[in-house]
């Protein structure tokens, strides 16, 4: 892969193949090229790579699906990579604030799932722009 698109989605097979840091070179590239007004491109670039990651693998997790269905409801794939991304942040904000009663037997990622399940382009909207 030469180029990172986020308007496109990267073959899974193509994005799982690179490693971190050049996933990550992509997309920062990619931000710089559209010459994106960011606070930090590092960390955004971080959150896309995660989302990208997550859509990759498919059925295993809920996120392309999700990005499928934000699409579908009006707004372009990058942007549903960013409201995918913001849930995760708040989900991992949370987790990074609680302590499970188990840990052995808890399913951290089971709020997140709920939470791109729910997730719609207006909540989206209302809650985190």
């Amino acid at each position: 892969m030469k180029r990172y698109n986020p308007l496109k989605a990267p073959t899974s097979e193509e994005w799982l193949t690179m490693d971190e840091p050049e996933r990550l070179c992509l997309v920062e590239n990619y931000h710089r090229h559209v010459r994106a007004q960011l606070p930090n491109l590092t960390a955004h670039a971080i959150f896309h790579v995660i989302v990208e990651n997550q859509a990759a693998l498919g059925d295993e997790m809920p996120v392309r699906r999700t990005i499928d269905r934000l699409m579908e409801e009006g707004i372009d794939r990058h942007e549903a990579i960013h409201a995918v991304g913001s849930v995760m942040s708040e989900h991992m904000w949370k987790l990074a604030r609680s302590i499970p009663a188990d840990p052995l037997h808890a399913q951290p990622n089971a709020s997140y799932y709920a939470a791109l399940e729910k997730l719609t382009v207006e909540s989206w909207r209302q809650a985190y722009e």
